[in-house]
């Protein structure tokens, strides 16, 4: 994939992986390109001029009024499917277009208006409180020449700012626009990380935002702990919506967790459910882990048939004995158990030859010993208890002296290998004394 496709990163959000950039059909299907600006604004405008426009570049097109500094981020057929799925008809809204690339004095006037824009939003916020309206001004965004600017604002009840945007027109002399945003848009316009690791799903390639309820968690056993379930826009966690449907579909076959089990014994009491694996674990204590026994949901059904005609089963788990499950938190992939294999001592490569060279010299005997005495005639030796002697073949004598002075060599080299050098006086020090 070129620069213009999936290897192109960019520092926008909501970044579109153009996937058909290498087809040049596709590129010359449309004059329709998309544009993003700051954080997560885009829109959709029309080259009629006929420039060439590649993914990343900076341009400048037409707003109301002026103009507006953005960057390239869609071209081609993609740009129509985009439109289809945000709701954009061509013939029915009007479709601005773009109107040159991007020059010097462009990029300059639109750096020196997002300059403005931190200090903006701190004095909006101190006239929003003077006026003392329940409302709290979230971003602002400069059009690229400077002339306009988008207020993004979070209130929970209706807000009557007709006086605050007087006074914002005559303070900072820009035309003003409100919009009000959610806590999930808010959310997805500043980014973050999330407790996975991952930059936020809202700010990366979510647009839509759909409403999350409490019995996704239920479906999923999820701990209903108001502080894990919430994420950093202060509402539930968008991702509880991802897997529902799928845990939806896996509960049907399950029976009810509200019938207990009776047995001759005892009464066991639904302690927790894996939908996958169709197991179900119950417990004798209704409100604590008790006597755990895992069940399979074929098993549950029949015992639920069995307690409803009125009869208690003997045991949960039938003629078949339970298997206990090995359960391991970790597992050796590597072939390296030991968290002590660095610390175990290495004998020194000096005494490993001090050791072989002090056995050496040590007196051989079973070396000097004749073998040939081995193989006497003694009665009884090859397996006759009665004690008689048989005639043995006896080895050739050539090979005993063979043998024999091979050893004295050996032993003779080793003698002179470590004998001890003797003695010799420093005759500079008997001078000396003399």
């Amino acid at each position: 994939m070129n620069f213009k496709g999936l290897s192109k990163k960019t520092d926008k959000k909501l970044d579109t992986s153009d996937w058909l950039c290498d087809i040049p059909e596709a590129q010359a299907a449309t004059d329709f390109v998309e544009v993003i600006f700051k954080n997560t604004r885009k829109g959709y405008f029309r080259n009629t001029n006929g420039l060439k426009l590649d993914k990343g570049d900076v341009v400048a097109v037409e707003s109301s009024p002026g103009h507006d500094v953005g960057t390239v981020s869609l071209t081609g057929q993609l740009v129509l499917l985009q439109m289809k799925k945000n709701n954009i008809d061509p013939e029915k809204s009007e479709i601005k277009r773009v109107y040159r690339k991007a020059r010097a004095n462009d990029l300059e006037k639109y750096e020196e208006a997002k300059t403005r824009e931190y200090d903006t939003m701190i004095r909006a916020r101190k006239l929003a409180e003077d006026l003392k309206l329940n409302m709290k001004i979230g971003d602002v965004e400069y059009q690229g020449d400077g002339n306009k600017a988008i207020f993004y604002y979070i209130a929970d009840e209706r807000v009557d700012f007709r006086q605050l945007i007087k006074v914002f027109a005559e303070t900072f002399k820009v035309r003003v626009e409100m919009k009000q945003i959610g806590a999930r848009q808010e959310a997805g316009r500043i980014g973050g990380i999330g407790p996975c690791g991952r930059p936020l799903c809202c700010s990366q390639w979510m647009s839509g935002f759909v409403s999350v309820a409490t019995s996704a968690a239920r479906y999923q056993e999820i701990s209903l702990n108001p502080q894990k379930l919430a994420g950093q826009c202060a509402k539930l966690k968008c991702c509880m919506n991802f897997e529902v449907d799928a845990y939806v579909e896996a509960q049907k076959d399950i029976p009810s967790r509200e019938i207990h089990l009776e047995t001759k014994d005892a009464t066991f009491y639904h302690f927790k459910t894996d939908v996958f694996k169709k197991e179900m674990q119950y417990s004798s204590a209704p409100n604590m882990a008790a006597n755990i026994v895992t069940l399979p949901v074929e098993r549950v059904k029949e015992i639920m048939a069995i307690n409803k005609q009125g009869t208690k089963v003997d045991a949960l788990q039938g003629d078949k004995s339970q298997k206990a499950e090995k359960l391991t938190d970790y597992e050796n992939v590597v072939g390296q158990d030991s968290l002590t294999r660095f610390d175990k001592k290495k004998k020194n490569k000096k005494n490993r030859r001090n050791e072989n060279s002090f056995g050496n010299n040590r007196p051989n005997e079973a070396k000097n010993v004749n073998p040939s005495a081995n193989n006497q005639e003694r009665p009884g030796s090859n397996g006759n208890h009665n004690g008689e002697n048989r005639n043995v073949p006896a080895q050739p004598k050539e090979n005993d002296d063979r043998a024999e002075q091979k050893n004295n060599q050996m032993n003779h080299h080793n003698h002179r290998k470590h004998k001890p050098r003797p003695f010799k006086p420093d005759r500079n020090n008997e001078k000396k004394s003399e």
